[in-house]
């Protein structure tokens, strides 16, 4: 793949890729950009390597969501949390950017695969065999996920 077909497809996934990070980094815009980058750094290094056996998006989301979970492998005792965030005095202006405040507190108590298959779904309009392919599990755990992602998100936001 050439240089310029490669941005020519990054193009057209930049913007759902930072969302489905954003919703996976529970809302924390700088560490979303952060892994987008990294993530297109490391599509773009191994854009030689990819063959074309899966829509481009999917093999990119894929290493996104790798550089999320390297991330989260991590030690992170400095990050600041949406609780936190709360406690936090604003005005007006900021409380628009907490528009969806309930929702990324609710995503954020699921585990990371229920998180991801929610976004990925719901979100990104993304199919089962897609996430499946995405996340590297089969479509029945997919599925699952879904499920109970859906249930605990219930729970969480009616609390």
């Amino acid at each position: 793949m050439n240089r310029e077909r490669f941005i020519s497809l990054v193009r057209a996934e930049q913007e759902p890729l930072r969302r489905f990070l954003l919703t996976l980094c529970d809302g924390d815009a700088a560490l979303a950009d952060d892994l987008a980058q990294d993530a297109l750094v490391r599509a773009y290094v191994a854009s030689g390597s990819f063959l074309g056996l899966s829509k481009f998006s999917t093999w990119l989301f894929r290493i996104a969501y790798n550089c999320y979970i390297d991330h989260c492998r991590k030690a992170r005792p400095d990050r600041t949390s949406v609780e936190d965030a709360i406690a936090l005095p604003s005005d007006d202006a900021s409380d628009a950017s907490f528009r969806y405040q309930q929702l990324y507190q609710a995503l954020e108590r699921l585990p990371q695969k229920e998180k991801a298959a929610i976004a990925l779904f719901y979100f990104e309009d993304r199919s089962i065999q897609e996430i499946s392919a995405i996340l590297g599990i089969p479509s029945g755990t997919v599925k699952y996920h879904l499920s109970q992602g859906r249930t605990r998100l219930k729970q969480h936001i009616t609390r």
